[in-house]
């Protein structure tokens, strides 16, 4: 398959991808190489293989949740930059205007 200048330009539009002249020829020949693979792949002969959602043998992998002791919360805030109240205090990261 061979994909066109301007279905490159109209791939990187969707993308809001600014191209140069190079940019567009090299996406365009790395586009074209990626769609003759997956057009080999098209021919391959899957109809013995039954749809799976995964290759994986499917397990839980939870655990009981189960009370254990744990560290001293003096122990855990002693190399916190800044503590308040019993908890790690940390700078704001959203504006409360908006």
């Amino acid at each position: 398959m061979s994909l066109s200048i301007a279905e490159v330009e109209h791939i990187a539009e969707l993308a809001k991808l600014g191209l140069s002249e190079e940019e567009k020829a090299l996406y365009r020949e790395q586009l074209d190489a990626i769609l003759d693979y997956a057009g080999v792949l098209q021919r391959v002969d899957t109809s013995a293989i039954p749809p799976t959602a995964t290759v994986l043998s499917l397990r839980n992998v939870m655990r009981p949740d189960e009370v254990e002791p744990s560290m001293a919360r003096e122990d855990v805030l002693a190399n916190a930059p800044e503590a308040y109240d019993g908890s790690f205090r940390v700078r704001a990261v959203l504006d409360s205007e908006g």
